[in-house]
């Protein structure tokens, strides 16, 4: 069998399409990697302080990584300054807030919606797809009309400030969409509890000023999150058509499967996007954790951080990135 670090070097991963079929899985045949049981949280950008202080207090009362993973990313949800992300979230061209999410858990289960209005937790939506329908995804009018029928009330999720920005916006930008680095802030949010179980989630309200009906990454398991507890989970950030057109929270695991770091994983995935996509004005980072506990981070640009707690100890982390 081919040795992780050859793997990595000779491209398969890095520049070429995977193929899956006929490739030697590295993994934990050559790379013993001790099973955490240690809590752990990571989440995108400078929200993810305050999604992990919430998402801590269940893991560290023995709760599962699903129960921290949905309330530690609904403190951002509810945050009116928070305007990439639930409530106060910036509005498409014409005025809407629509909303984005997904949650994934330990045994493979996933659920999700997009294109959700008027409900400010679109993460327990989402968890409620997953576990009381036979479904991964429900959308726009469909998705806000299960979420009524289990007792989520319609807001106004269109704030003040919120609203200013959305004017001010249409007499500088004529009506053209602004898809940059500064707009996408999504939170991607990963732990694992006591028992070394891993899950995900992902929310947002996606890009400022988007068309009606745009729908990013975050939603689409494998692009905006993915896990698999064996070997490791992964979140995206950033501009979502990147991550869609490669998969990419679904590469970084696959990577780590494959013997990957979770840091080489992600570094791996950005190379990706670099190699095939016009990538120049555009952010994108992925945040990782394997089975051990271990963590990767990675961006195309410079800018993106990335919240970390564990043993009690919460910081924020700057991301290396490909364009120094």
């Amino acid at each position: 069998m081919k040795s992780r670090r050859t793997f990595l070097k000779n491209g398969v991963a890095i520049t070429a399409g995977l193929s899956l079929a006929g490739t030697s899985c590295v993994g934990e045949s050559e790379i013993q990697r001790e099973r955490s049981t240690k809590p752990k949280a990571i989440s995108t950008w400078n929200h993810g302080l305050s999604a992990n202080e919430e998402a801590w207090k269940t893991l560290v009362d023995g709760g599962s990584a699903l129960d921290a993973v949905e309330t530690g990313v609904m403190v951002v949800e509810a945050d009116p300054k928070s305007t990439s992300v639930g409530l106060g979230g910036l509005p498409d061209r014409d005025g809407n807030v629509t909303l984005d999410a997904c949650i994934m858990d330990h045994l493979g289960n996933a659920g999700s919606v997009s294109f959700l209005q008027h409900i400010k937790h679109p993460i327990s939506v989402a968890r409620k797809v997953m576990e009381e329908t036979p479904h991964v995804m429900l959308v726009g009018d469909g998705a806000l009309k299960f979420a009524l029928s289990k007792g989520f009330k319609k807001e106004q999720l269109l704030t003040e400030d919120s609203r200013d920005q959305w004017k001010k916006w249409k007499e500088e930008s004529k009506y053209r969409p602004i898809i940059n680095s500064e707009n996408h802030d999504t939170i991607g949010m990963i732990c694992q509890d006591s028992k070394g179980n891993l899950s995900g989630s992902c929310t947002t309200s996606g890009a400022a000023y988007k068309m009606y009906g745009r729908v990013g990454d975050s939603p689409v398991i494998g692009a905006g999150l993915f896990v698999d507890n064996d070997h490791g989970a992964a979140v995206a950030t950033g501009m979502g058509e990147l991550m869609l057109k490669t998969l990419g929270s679904f590469l970084v695991v696959e990577l780590i499967r494959q013997g990957a770091t979770a840091q080489e994983a992600c570094e791996a995935a950005i190379q990706r996007i670099v190699d095939k996509l016009d990538y120049k004005s555009f952010q994108v980072g992925y945040l990782a954790m394997d089975k051990a506990g271990n963590t990767g981070a990675f961006a195309i640009h410079p800018g993106f951080n990335y919240a970390e707690m564990a043993d009690g100890n919460n910081i924020l982390i700057d991301s290396r990135s490909y364009s120094n």
